[in-house]
C-alpha cells in the first residue's frame, strides 16, 4: 500500500503537466475565450485560404482572357477574315481542331472556373476584337458573318461532354442577351432600305450605338466600334439629304432624283429652309454664343435664371412657353442648390445641361418625362428639338448624353409599330434633319433665286423664293468627349 500511495503520490506531483487534476472538477477544462481564440484562428486561417484560392481563380481567369484577347488580336491583323472567322467558331462553337493551343486551354480555363460572367464578359470582347480591326480595314462583310454565326444551329447538336454542354449553355445565353443585341447593330449596313422602311427603329442605329461608346464598362473594342459605325451612319445621312436636296431642286427627271432618306417627304424642303432661314444675328449659334459670353462669371443661380430665358427665347407658342418656362423653373430652382453661390464652371455647365436633357427626354431611362410628353403633345415638336439644340450649342460635350437619352427613347417606344406612334417618329425625323443641318462638317445656305422685296425685321421671308444650297466642310472634327450618360 504504500508504494501504491507513494506511486499515485507521484503520479499526482507529475499530472501538472501531463494530467488532469481529478481532485479539481475544473482543472483542464478550457474558458470559452481559449476556444473562442482558436476558433477565430481556424476560421480565419480558412479564410485565408479561400481568399487565396479566389485569388488564385480570379488570377486564372484573367491570364486566360488576355491569352485569348492577344490571340485574336494577332490573327485579325495576319490572317484573312475568312480563317478568323473560321478559327472563332472551332473555339466557341466546335471546339475541333483549333489552330491553337493556349486559346483553347484558355477557354477551358474560364469554363472550369464555373464564372458565366466572365465568360461572357470574354467572348463579348473577343467578339468586338474581330468587329473593331474589319471595320477599321474596311471588311464589312466578315462583321455581318460574325453576327450570323450565333444563329446558326451548331449550338443545339447533341455531345456527352458536360464541359462543351456548358459552353454551348453559355453562348446560347449570349445569344439571347442584350449584348448580342447591341452587337446586331453592327449588321445595319446590310439591311435593305426596305427592311429599315419596315421596321422604323432601324433608321436611328446611328442614336442606338451611343450608350454603347459612352457606357466606360464596355470594352474599349466595342466603344471604338460603335462611335466608328455611328460617325458613319451619321455622315451617310448627312450626305444622302445634301444629294436629295441638290438633285430635288434642279430639273432633273423625277427617276433621277436619289430616294429621300428622311421620312418627311417633300416637307423636308420646306423644314430645313425654315431652320437655315434664321441667320445672323438671330441664329441658334449666334444666340448660343452670345449666351455663353454673358454668363461668364455668374454664379450658378444666376445662371440658371438665365438659362431659362434663353432656352424659351423665340419660342413662338405663348401657351407652351409660358407652361416650358414654369416646369423648367420647377426644375432648376432646386437643382444642385450647395452650389447656388458658387461661380458657374464648365463642370457645372456639363452637369447641368445634362440634367436638363433629362427633364426634357427621360428622368428614369425607363419611360419618356412628364415634360417630354407635354411639349411633344403639343403637336409642334419642332419646338422640343429647337431647346435640345440650344443646349448643345452651349455645351457641346452634352451632345453624347443627349443622343444617349435620345437612344432611350427609341427604345421605349419600339415595341409599337410605327403608325401608332407617328408623332414620336415625327421629332425623330425632325430632330435628325436638325442636327444634321448644324453638324460640323456641313454647311447649309439659303440663296434667293427669285426677286421679291426684302421682308421687314419681324416678318417672315417667303421660302418658296429661295433655295438650298450645301457644302461640305473638311476641317477636322473635334475630340469626342467620353461624357457618361449617367454623370452626377
Amino acid at each position: 500500500m504504500n508504494a501504491l500511495h507513494q506511486f499515485g503520490a507521484e503520479g499526482m506531483s507529475t499530472s501538472g503537466s501531463n494530467f488532469q487534476d481529478r481532485s479539481n472538477p475544473l482543472s483542464g477544462i478550457r474558458t470559452w475565450d481559449e476556444v473562442g481564440d482558436d476558433s477565430r484562428s481556424l476560421h480565419s486561417g480558412a479564410r485565408e485560404l479561400s481568399e487565396q484560392s479566389d485569388s488564385s481563380q480570379e488570377q486564372g481567369i484573367y491570364s486566360a482572357q488576355e491569352t485569348l484577347f492577344r490571340f485574336f488580336l494577332e490573327i485579325v491583323k495576319e490572317w484573312p477574315p475568312e480563317e478568323v472567322l473560321l478559327e472563332f467558331k472551332r473555339l466557341f462553337f466546335y471546339q475541333l481542331d483549333p489552330i491553337s493551343s493556349n486559346a483553347v486551354h484558355a477557354i477551358y480555363t474560364i469554363i472550369f472556373s464555373n464564372n458565366e460572367v466572365e465568360f461572357r464578359n470574354t467572348l463579348k470582347r473577343c467578339c468586338y476584337i474581330l468587329v473593331n480591326n474589319w471595320d477599321a480595314s474596311r471588311h464589312y462583310q466578315p462583321i455581318h458573318q460574325l453576327v450570323q454565326v450565333f444563329q446558326e444551329s451548331t449550338l443545339e447538336n447533341y455531345t456527352v461532354s458536360p464541359t462543351i454542354k456548358q459552353l454551348r449553355a453559355w453562348v446560347e445565353n449570349f445569344k439571347n442577351s442584350q449584348d448580342y443585341e447591341e452587337l446586331k447593330l453592327f449588321t445595319t449596313r446590310y439591311e435593305e432600305q426596305k427592311k429599315q422602311k419596315e421596321n422604323w427603329v432601324g433608321r436611328y442605329t446611328s442614336y442606338l450605338l451611343v450608350p454603347q461608346y459612352v457606357d466606360l464598362s464596355n470594352p474599349v473594342e466595342q466603344r471604338e466600334a460603335a462611335r466608328a459605325l455611328s460617325r458613319q451612319l451619321k455622315d451617310r445621312f448627312k450626305f444622302d439629304l445634301a444629294m436629295y436636296i441638290a438633285k430635288s431642286q434642279s430639273a432633273t427627271s423625277p427617276e433621277k432624283i436619289p430616294e429621300n432618306p428622311t421620312a418627311l417627304g417633300d416637307n423636308v424642303l420646306h423644314l430645313i429652309k425654315a431652320i437655315v432661314a434664321r441667320r445672323g444675328r438671330f441664329s441658334y449659334a449666334n444666340l448660343a454664343n452670345i449666351f455663353v459670353d454673358q454668363v461668364q462669371n455668374l454664379s450658378f443661380k444666376e445662371f440658371k435664371q438665365s438659362l431659362q430665358k434663353y432656352l424659351i427665347f423665340s419660342v413662338e407658342n405663348n401657351e407652351l412657353s409660358l407652361a416650358l418656362q414654369a416646369k423648367l423653373s420647377e426644375k432648376l430652382e432646386g437643382l444642385y442648390t450647395d452650389y447656388d453661390s458658387s461661380i458657374l464652371t464648365d463642370a457645372l455647365l456639363l452637369r447641368t445641361c445634362n440634367r436638363v436633357i433629362d427633364f426634357l427626354t427621360t428622368e428614369n431611362k425607363e419611360e419618356p418625362s412628364p415634360l417630354f410628353a407635354l411639349l411633344i403633345s403639343q403637336g409642334n415638336p419642332m419646338t422640343l428639338v429647337i431647346v435640345l439644340l440650344k443646349l448643345v450649342l452651349i455645351c457641346k460635350s452634352a451632345r453624347s448624353h443627349l443622343e444617349a437619352q435620345i437612344a432611350e427613347l427609341i427604345r421605349y417606344y419600339e415595341k409599337y409599330p410605327e403608325q401608332d406612334c407617328k408623332w414620336i417618329v415625327n421629332f425623330l425625323e425632325i430632330f435628325n434633319v436638325t442636327f444634321a443641318i448644324h453638324a460640323e462638317n456641313v454647311q447649309y445656305n439659303l440663296v434667293k433665286m427669285r426677286d421679291e422685296p426684302e421682308p421687314l425685321p419681324q416678318e417672315k421671308p417667303n421660302l418658296d423664293a429661295y433655295r438650298i444650297f450645301s457644302q461640305m466642310r473638311f476641317a477636322p472634327a473635334p475630340k469626342p468627349t467620353d461624357q457618361p450618360a449617367s454623370d452626377a
